[in-house]
């Protein structure tokens, strides 16, 4: 089990701002993908990966970030602002 958050723009299309998900995913793109194929609000909120930045175990990485032992994955649109 690994929990999901979302933010911003993200949370308000998905309609949630966390929840618990099993998956077999390797990496966060697969997570994604498994993310995309539940609903079309998955599929909206992913539609286009480079306005979304993620953070695994409060860690900022990319897409290709391994899962393995991982609890926690986060994804928001990029900071702005100083």
């Amino acid at each position: 089990m690994i929990d999901v958050l979302y933010f911003a723009w993200v949370r308000e299309r998905i309609g949630l701002p966390k929840e618990r998900i099993e998956t077999e995913a390797a990496t966060v793109a697969e997570l994604v993908e498994e993310l995309k194929a539940r609903e079309d609000r998955y599929a909206l909120a992913f539609s286009d990966l480079s306005a979304l930045r993620v953070a695994v175990d409060q860690d900022l990485t990319d897409f290709d970030a391994p899962l393995d032992g991982a609890r926690e994955v986060a994804f928001f649109p990029p900071m702005t602002g100083g």
